[in-house]
């Protein structure tokens, strides 16, 4: 229950960020530290339901699910006011709906999770890719920096215009070539985890149209 409410929790306070993204200087400021607060509950709900032992597998993809909406406020909004070019939410949110729903056919069939012993990912390159710590701690870091800077860039943008000075422009267009280049590789680090997923569920993807043992061959 506490888990879960805890997603819940980051939908709504994800929400809250980009009602005071939309304000003044200082509001902007609080915005980006609440930012790192709503990405950081992403791994508290987990430590919290292993914790009190509540850990389950819908769970799991509730948190999943609460990623992905906290995922596609950020980059719609840092899209709307010109941050991102329209291709980052486009990619992310299509990315999210192939890649869960055959997570979600995967488990309402076999049981199968994306993550952990009863993972749906076949191979030791998908699981590493999809699965593993390592890869989802590497694209977790490229998120919360890029998500992190491009909201100080947003602030910075009203500091100028209120007349609050952090950094020169010159150096706000250099973290900005800086960040646009950590939001691609955020991209590709997505696209990366997400196409194993495709490739491993072809399965059933092909389920309806395939024989049985062309099914297995795949």
């Amino acid at each position: 229950m506490y888990p879960n409410l805890i997603t819940v929790g980051r939908i709504i306070l994800a929400l809250f960020v980009i009602v005071m993204f939309g304000l003044g200087f200082w509001w902007r400021i609080a915005a980006v530290a609440l930012t790192i607060l709503v990405i950081y509950l992403d791994s508290l709900d987990g430590y919290v339901a292993r914790k009190l032992k509540q850990a389950s597998d819908v769970g799991a993809l509730f948190d999943i699910t609460g990623d992905r909406i906290v995922e596609h406020i950020y980059l719609i909004y840092y899209c709307a006011v010109g941050l991102v070019s329209v291709w980052v939410p486009i990619v992310f949110v299509t990315r999210s709906f192939l890649v869960d729903t055959l997570r979600s056919v995967a488990f309402s069939r076999e049981g199968k999770t994306p993550f952990g012993r009863n993972t749906m990912m076949k191979s030791p390159v998908t699981r590493f890719l999809a699965a593993s710590r390592v890869s989802r701690a590497v694209y977790g870091v490229s998120k919360i920096l890029a998500f992190v800077l491009l909201g100080l860039i947003h602030a910075f943008r009203a500091g100028f215009e209120q007349g609050i000075q952090w950094l020169s422009p010159g150096q706000v267009r250099d973290l900005m070539v800086f960040t646009q280049t950590l939001v691609w590789i955020m991209v590709v680090l997505n696209l990366i985890r997400g196409i194993p997923v495709l490739w491993d569920g072809k399965y059933y993807l092909f389920d309806k149209y395939l024989p049985r043992e062309l099914k297995k061959e795949l």
